[in-house]
């Protein structure tokens, strides 16, 4: 009897508990959401009618025609100003260029906050409630347009323009839960994963803000080490190189945490990438393990002059997948990282910055050897690029058939300033030396008989 009594209690105090209990919430559908949302459009275009509404949105009205003249006005007048600052730096030309580009957008600010204060302070506030609106988002988009400029990726400042301009809009409306609920109820579903359109713009948002971060993260600390003379130039490349992919790794995984998104699964991805990039992507992969070992072992940098094939010029940069290398003529040849590993490479500036250069010439058996060696060698150190502390020498190599033939070496220390020319001059400095002292370049000279002419 007592059991049943006791049994009776706990049935009733759970009963009471289950009443007093806050009932769950109740989360509206999307449909609903939407046609509340139509309710309160039409309610406000039928509030249009009334003289408070009507007068502001004539007030935004003037305020736009007001805001176009003044930039016609303006415009031009800024335009031939921002042309005589010559010497300012590269972000401040930049800012002046946006404010160019925002000035209509930045006179309608500047003029519709100044009439809200006027109409706030001698009307009812509902008669200036439009204009603070109008205001609010106005400088919300000016404030976005402005630095969104700052991103480099114009496909992803577009985006993050956008998606701000898109919330800023939603929020000063008062919008808010609304429009999370019906991105939220936008959903794929595959398995345990399920991907809403809220969840895509969470990510495109807090990764935008995260790359955004990175990149100026990378490129000042790219600044700081480039300027280090202790560090030598493919240290330089391969630091900054390291530093942005940590860094943009980094961001990529937090963003994702962020969202929501779980990590565990990109194991299998990571393997199916993994065997993906050996089969499809060899040479890809290839050229990137080529390049960390090209900025590892230090055989080429920055500033290097190279001979590959017929490819001759200096390193310009050394990228990822290759290497940038600019000739004499202006042209610059990328050079994939793989053939600098496999193939023959001649550094010039590899230990040192010091190149012989041989020049080859012949003179009449008439001149006497010794005084053409020592007008030879005067005449290479007269042209200002051979170096006097390597001096330049002279042999003799050979008796040719209308010629004794030298060989004429010397010495340069700047290789990218090129090798044609230099033995050009030196060339016309021996054409000048030899006319001067008598010195003669033989040529090859044929004599033709003919057989069985007796007056001849």
């Amino acid at each position: 009897m007592e059991t049943e009594t006791a049994e009776t209690g706990s049935e009733a105090i759970a009963a009471t508990g289950a009443e007093m209990a806050p009932p769950d919430p109740v989360i509206p559908a999307p449909q609903d959401i939407a046609l509340g949302l139509w309710d309160q459009l039409t309610a406000f275009a039928e509030g249009l009618w009334r003289p408070s509404v009507g007068w502001q949105v004539l007030i935004v009205l003037a305020i736009l025609v007001v805001a176009h003249v003044a930039t016609g006005f303006f415009k031009p007048r800024w335009e031939a100003w921002l042309r005589t600052r010559e010497g300012w730096p590269t972000w401040r030309m930049r800012l002046g260029i946006l404010v160019n580009r925002r000035m209509r957008l930045i006179v309608f600010v500047a003029t519709i906050w100044p009439v809200f204060w006027v109409m706030r302070a001698v009307t009812w506030p509902s008669r200036s409630y439009l204009l603070g609106v109008v205001g609010q988002l106005t400088f919300a988009w000016l404030v976005i347009a402005l630095v969104t400029r700052f991103i480099g990726n114009r496909l992803l400042r577009v985006v993050v323009r956008t998606a701000g301009w898109a919330w800023v809009t939603v929020d000063i409306l008062g919008l808010t839960e609304e429009a999370v609920t019906i991105m939220d109820a936008v959903a794929v579903s595959t398995g345990d994963i399920r991907l809403s359109l809220w969840m895509v713009v969470q990510a495109v948002a807090i990764l935008g803000a995260l790359f955004f971060a990175v990149r100026f993260v990378s490129a000042s600390a790219a600044t700081r080490i480039r300027r280090s003379a202790d560090i030598s130039p493919s240290i330089q490349v391969l630091s900054i190189k390291v530093l942005q992919v940590a860094l943009y790794s980094a961001a990529l995984f937090v963003g994702l945490k962020a969202v929501g998104v779980d990590l565990t699964g990109l194991a299998f991805l990571s393997g199916a990438v993994g065997v993906g990039l050996g089969f499809g992507l060899q040479k890809v992969v290839s050229n990137l393990v080529s390049g960390f070992i090209l900025l590892l072992d230090k055989s080429i940098k920055p500033g290097d002059v190279i001979s590959l094939g017929e490819t001759f010029g200096w390193i310009e940069q050394m990228g990822a997948r290759y290497v940038s290398v600019v000739t004499r003529d202006g042209k610059e040849y990328l050079i994939p990282n793989e053939d600098l590993i496999t193939g023959q490479v001649v550094n010039w500036s590899h230990t040192n910055a010091f190149v012989r250069l041989d020049i080859y010439f012949g003179t009449a058996y008439a001149n006497d050897p010794h005084l053409v060696r020592k007008v030879a060698i005067a005449a290479a150190k007269s042209v200002g690029r051979v170096l006097s502390f390597r001096p330049p020498v002279c042999h003799i190599v050979g008796f040719g058939d209308s010629s004794v033939d030298y060989i004429l070496r010397f010495w340069i220390e700047d290789p990218t300033g090129g090798l044609t020319n230099i033995r050009g001059n030196v060339y016309l400095a021996l054409w000048d030396a030899f006319r001067e002292n008598g010195i003669d370049i033989p040529f090859p000279q044929r004599e033709v008989r003919l057989l069985g002419d007796t007056e001849a």
